[in-house]
């Protein structure tokens, strides 16, 4: 007898609480299934949409193979429309205004390569893309704004290529000891195996002057 009211004091206490707390109980349960299927819907689509982007930058790969620039802007316009979330989109970008640049589309490869600026998430590829618009400023004959963007903080790795570019823009202005001085930076910056090396070191002789 004992038992059976001891079970019966423990189903009304049960009951009680559940008049009182059983409705918060089902919300909260309900919200935590819906945000553990929220996170699980995300990391779907995530994978899906890596998977999808994947697949047209192997075939933007095949069409850099062939030269087919038509095809590798088409491409890279859909990954970066379509995945620019996905670490695919910066390169396509970069290869697209490569493409530009290579067919003389200076106004579009410039879009790109500042799109690659401003939404690239590893540093190494912002660093790329400032260097090549850089030389394309150059080239339009606009040595401030290459500049501004050579003077960004930028990765370690990339400090001889940025000083290398530098020289470029101050001989470019007339600044012949300027530049020799941004090329000297470029030697001592560059890996002793690098190709930059001897190319920074004509350089230097073709501007002259003492060290």
């Amino acid at each position: 007898m004992a038992y059976d009211l001891e079970e019966q004091e423990q189903l009304a206490a049960i009951k009680s609480w559940w008049t009182q707390y059983g409705k918060l109980a089902m919300v909260t349960v309900v919200a935590g299934l819906l945000v553990v299927g929220g996170i699980r819907g995300w990391y779907y689509y995530q994978s899906s949409q890596a998977t999808s982007a994947v697949a047209l930058f192997a075939q933007l790969q095949g069409a850099e193979r062939a030269s087919d620039h038509k095809k590798v802007r088409d491409i890279a316009t859909q990954i970066v429309e379509h995945y620019g979330s996905t670490a695919y989109a910066a390169p396509a970008s970069l290869a697209a205004a490569k493409s530009d640049f290579d067919t003389g589309d200076l106004p579009a490869a410039k879009t790109r390569l500042q799109w690659a600026i401003d939404n690239a998430k590893e540093q190494e590829l912002r660093d790329v893309a400032r260097l090549r618009l850089a030389r394309i400023l150059i080239d339009e004959k606009k040595p401030d704004e290459a500049l501004k963007l050579l003077e960004t903080k930028h990765g370690d790795s990339f400090a001889g290529l940025y000083a290398d570019v530098k020289g470029d823009v101050l001989l470019a202005q007339g600044k012949r000891q300027e530049a020799r001085a941004a090329y000297q930076v470029a030697l001592d910056k560059s890996d002793a195996a690098s190709p930059l090396r001897q190319i920074v070191q004509l350089k230097i002789d073709a501007v002259g002057g003492t060290k």
